[in-house]
């Protein structure tokens, strides 16, 4: 339950090459208990939970692993053309993005310097809540916008 993860899959080491230089190697990948590699995908849950109960309102704006260029693949799916719809999916990603920055700054301007924390773990953690609802076999409120993304050819 909650929300796909950024799909970090692989241990990078940073080995000293000098007092002031070093070099990045991916040393490993992450893999699922079943053999999956969740590079660039992430662990997608059987059940969608928004961390609000009006919903992940700046989801949008989270990057992912799949967003940074130059990223490892999963190793499985080769690298494909983007379909004309893919790349719709896209521009609609960009434009949600750039509208969900913009409420993030009309939020700012309403209260200044107070951005509010989550109360991780406290009875206003929603998915938390949600997750309980699930375990006494209450009703769970899934998510009405949260959908898989998938990894995304990037031009470079």
């Amino acid at each position: 339950m909650g929300s796909q993860t950024f799909g970090k899959g692989s241990v990078q080491t940073v080995r000293a090459l000098g007092p002031d230089t070093g070099i990045k190697l991916t040393t490993a990948r992450y893999y699922t208990p079943s053999g999956n590699s969740i590079q660039a995908k992430g662990i997608v849950p059987d059940k969608m939970v928004d961390e609000t109960p009006e919903g992940n309102l700046f989801a949008a704006l989270r990057t992912r692993e799949a967003d940074l260029n130059k990223h490892l693949t999963n190793g499985k799916d080769s690298p494909k053309e983007a379909t004309e719809a893919e790349k719709t999916a896209e521009k609609q990603r960009e434009q949600e993005r750039e509208k969900a920055r913009l409420r993030l700054e009309e939020e700012n301007k309403k209260n200044p310097g107070g951005r509010v924390l989550p109360e991780f773990g406290s009875e206003k953690d929603f998915q938390l809540q949600q997750a309980l609802n699930q375990l006494k076999g209450k009703p769970v409120q899934i998510s009405q916008t949260q959908t898989e993304r998938k990894e995304e050819k990037k031009d470079n």
